[in-house]
């Protein structure tokens, strides 16, 4: 609530300091973005089809909620605390969904930087557990499709080629979260991997240290030290961690070039800006052509 009293705070300033219609046409653009929504430009084709470069997406904050935290800590890289206002909705399986990418600076780390977002497709749930068989999502207890069959299909032909296997390991593109040397999990065989929800409890052996030492020390803002089979933080030896946030598992649609969760594993829920809804401006970047076509196009 300490960040709300800020934000109305910038808003008294700009009373103070601007009057007329602006000022009314400002306050309300300020609102919109802040409540309702935003938009984002699309750079890369890792959601294609869907979305390609030159795209311009609006994001639905109000399903969820809208996200409130000190833009000064953002700036800073101080620790971010991030409050969500109360949404009407939860996030689904197979929506795209625009996040703020959870490891800006470093791979070993969780980081946040307020100008760095990411949009890919909602595979799993806080909760689910996930896996890829054959370069295919898979959720228990989940019946229906995940992601960009076609896509997936394809990259799944692809690889059954050793040599194309071969020269997706040297291009550093084939194995995947958490990126050790004994599971071994690929963009081919990938878990099964469990999604946590705010208060899951998991017993802290070796597996579980690979798996959840960076969720656990983004929470806690310190170190899990592993050391002949006991595991310490905060200067105490722990058993057990219970969870204090929601995660999620992201995929983007061009399973050949995407940078998602199974390079870099789950998503903080509170990374996760909304919901991509529709795409409101497309432009050819070369040569700034619009897109009439791909004007107002829901996003599916």
């Amino acid at each position: 609530m300490r960040y709300i009293k800020k934000y109305i705070g910038v808003l008294y300033n700009l009373l103070v300091c601007v009057t007329g219609g602006s000022l009314l046409m400002m306050i309300i653009w300020l609102l919109l973005q802040i409540f309702v929504f935003a938009s984002f430009a699309i750079p890369s084709d890792s959601m294609e089809p869907v979305l390609i470069p030159g795209d311009y997406v609006l994001v639905n904050k109000m399903l969820k909620g809208p996200r409130i935290f000190s833009l000064g800590d953002a700036r800073q890289h101080k620790p971010l605390h991030i409050d969500r206002l109360k949404g009407f909705s939860e996030f689904r399986r197979n929506e795209v969904l625009v996040f703020n990418f959870p490891y800006p600076e470093r791979w070993d780390s969780i980081g946040f930087n307020l100008m760095l977002y990411y949009v890919k497709r909602c595979i799993a749930l806080p909760g689910d557990t996930v896996e890829i068989r054959d370069a295919r999502y898979r959720v228990r207890g989940y019946d229906k499709e995940l992601g960009n069959i076609v896509s997936q299909n394809s990259l799944a032909h692809f690889l059954e080629k050793p040599r194309n296997v071969e020269k997706m390991i040297q291009e550093n593109c084939f194995f995947a979260y958490p990126g050790d040397t004994i599971l071994k999990w690929s963009i081919k065989d990938f878990g099964p991997f469990y999604l946590p929800s705010r208060g899951d409890t998991i017993v802290m052996d070796d597996k579980h240290y690979l798996l959840y030492r960076n969720l656990i020390e983004w929470e806690q803002q310190d170190k899990l030290i592993a050391s002949n089979g006991h595991f310490y933080l905060n200067g105490r030896e722990v058993e057990h961690y219970v969870f204090m946030h929601n995660y999620y598992f992201m995929g983007g649609d061009n399973c050949y070039n995407s940078q998602d969760s199974r390079y870099w594993g789950p998503l903080p829920e509170e990374y996760i800006v909304g919901k991509a809804t529709l795409i409101w401006k497309s432009k050819n970047r070369v040569t700034d052509e619009i897109r009439m076509d791909r004007i107002f196009k829901k996003i599916k």
